[in-house]
């Protein structure tokens, strides 16, 4: 995201302290909302691997043989009922941080908005706080 000023003359716009203060908070929500998208679409990913280890244990013989189920930096070994309900209860927390997280973006983005109509209503076209396209 881009955030500057234009004009053909330095005349043209004054930017008070206060005014600087505001495209500086602003900058940094779009910093932190930029980080909430990032985390947002790993714990999509997340929730995905989880679904998919889910439907893969649903084709198992439940009596064959115990599961290996990664739990912090070992794997555990369980038959399959005990990691299927383990892989619920953690799709239920992701889905819960999943929610969170585009809960604070829908709250970044409207503060954003606000700020963006106050910014625009006072610098006009001289303001460009519009996201690049990559």
């Amino acid at each position: 995201m881009t955030f500057f000023l234009v004009g053909k003359k330095d005349s043209d716009v004054h930017i008070t302290y206060e005014d600087q203060q505001k495209i500086n908070k602003f900058a940094r929500h779009n910093a932190k909302l930029e980080d909430f998208k990032d985390e947002l679409k790993v714990k999509k990913n997340e929730l995905t691997n989880l679904e998919e280890a889910s439907e893969e244990l649903e084709l198992m013989d439940e009596e064959s043989e115990k599961i290996p189920y990664f739990l912090g930096e070992i794997f555990v070994y369980q038959d399959v009922e005990t990691t299927q309900k383990m892989l619920e209860e953690a799709k239920t927390r992701v889905r819960t941080e999943i929610s969170d997280l585009e809960t604070k973006c829908n709250e970044l983005r409207s503060i954003m908005t606000d700020m963006k109509l106050l910014l625009y209503a006072k610098f006009g076209n001289h303001i460009n706080l519009e996201a690049d396209e990559d």
